[in-house]
């Protein structure tokens, strides 16, 4: 067997490698298509979900009933001052005073990251830190220089859905 190590042979073995490793990385490593994955949940203002979860996991296991269909929240959930995410609807349904509910995009004016948090009257961008205003949208610290496109809610009850 030859000792010597080849160019080409140092060259292919590379080149092998380098396809893996590129697709490992475009592998999720999870298959999700056959489980039964709940729909993302909301998330409440201290960044956990309205159930209390740890905030970036999805709500919900396949034993909780579905929320109403088109429900975003229940007024009961969200907190005054505060507010959830509802993340398969890209919307922060938020309580800036008692009695009054508004919701936003949940996805930052400055470079499109989702929001991920709402504390302290403060709808938070993880990616640069830009906050928002509860009361309305606005912009509080930057970079973000637009605020959040208001999104219109109506409520039956405790349920708030999209209008």
């Amino acid at each position: 067997m030859d000792q010597n190590l080849t160019r080409r042979h140092a060259l292919s073995t590379a080149a092998l490698a380098g396809v893996g490793a590129a697709v490992a990385a475009c592998s999720s490593g999870t298959d999700t298509s056959a489980r039964n994955v709940p729909p993302a949940g909301t998330q409440a203002a201290g960044g956990e979900t309205a159930d209390g979860k740890a905030g970036g996991e999805a709500a919900g296991t396949a034993g909780e009933k579905p929320a109403a269909a088109g429900a975003l929240a229940k007024k009961s959930d969200i907190p005054v001052g505060g507010g959830v995410i509802v993340k398969a609807e890209k919307v922060v349904v938020v309580q800036p005073e008692a009695g009054t509910f508004k919701a936003y995009r949940a996805i930052c004016t400055h470079e499109g990251c989702p929001v991920k948090r709402v504390r302290d009257g403060l709808i938070v961008c993880p990616c640069h830190n830009s906050t928002f205003s509860i009361a309305d949208g606005s912009p509080q610290k930057g970079p973000a220089k637009k605020a959040l496109a208001e999104v219109r809610i109506s409520s039956e009850g405790d349920t708030i859905t999209l209008a």
